[in-house]
């Protein structure tokens, strides 16, 4: 059985990497992107890619020996994370905030909705209408995207230190928060998350 995982690797864009034998993974496609790979979120035979300066990328994997870029929009600033949800993608822009993109057609993705965020977004997980952002030194922001063209701002919590990246679970969020580690932030009631526990890690949490 064929299982891929798929890596945002910087300059190198796009790479895709057979983990059928999980002793032996070995690189079997790559596509280069026009800047630097920083996110990658993957629905299907697509792999949507937060492409620094040069926005979103939405790149073809149906054949994963031969990825190919279909379609892509720019954003105002840095992508730095992207999420996928339904004909939706939500990219985290470096100095303006969340990037609503509609994708319904992938070749020809476009910008439906923004709102700016108090610290520069780096990272966002997309759950049930709500985007939870790694917003930097603004800790974690929740937005409500239930109006796609008119996302808002509805909590946040500021964090020890750099919130750059965010994975949500049930009723919280965990936020990899530089050299403070992983953040574990209970998330139940969206208009005052709490932060509840936290483990330091050895280096910078990234991710």
């Amino acid at each position: 059985l064929f299982r891929s995982a798929y890596v945002a690797d910087s300059e190198s864009g796009l790479q895709v990497i057979d983990i059928s034998n999980p002793v032996n993974p070995h690189i079997i496609g790559s596509v280069d992107t026009p800047d630097w790979a920083r996110g990658v979120a993957v629905v299907g035979d697509k792999a949507y890619v937060a492409d620094d300066e040069s926005g979103l990328q939405v790149i073809d994997i149906s054949n994963p020996s031969s990825p190919q870029i279909i379609g892509s929009v720019d954003t105002p600033g840095y992508a730095r994370g992207v999420a996928v949800v339904g004909d939706k993608a939500y990219v985290a822009d470096e100095y303006f905030g969340i990037q609503v993109i509609d994708i319904s057609n992938p070749a020809n993705p476009n910008i439906i909705g923004s709102v700016d965020t108090p610290g520069p977004a780096y990272g966002i997980s997309v759950v049930a209408e709500r985007a939870y952002v790694a917003d930097g030194d603004s800790g974690l922001q929740v937005i409500d995207v239930s109006s796609p063209s008119d996302p808002r701002i509805v909590g946040w919590v500021k964090t020890p230190d750099t919130a750059y990246g965010v994975t949500v679970a049930g009723d919280r969020a965990y936020v990899a928060d530089d050299e403070s580690g992983l953040q574990v932030i209970d998330i139940s009631y969206l208009a005052n998350p709490q932060y509840i526990g936290y483990v330091d890690t050895p280096g910078s949490a990234n991710g």
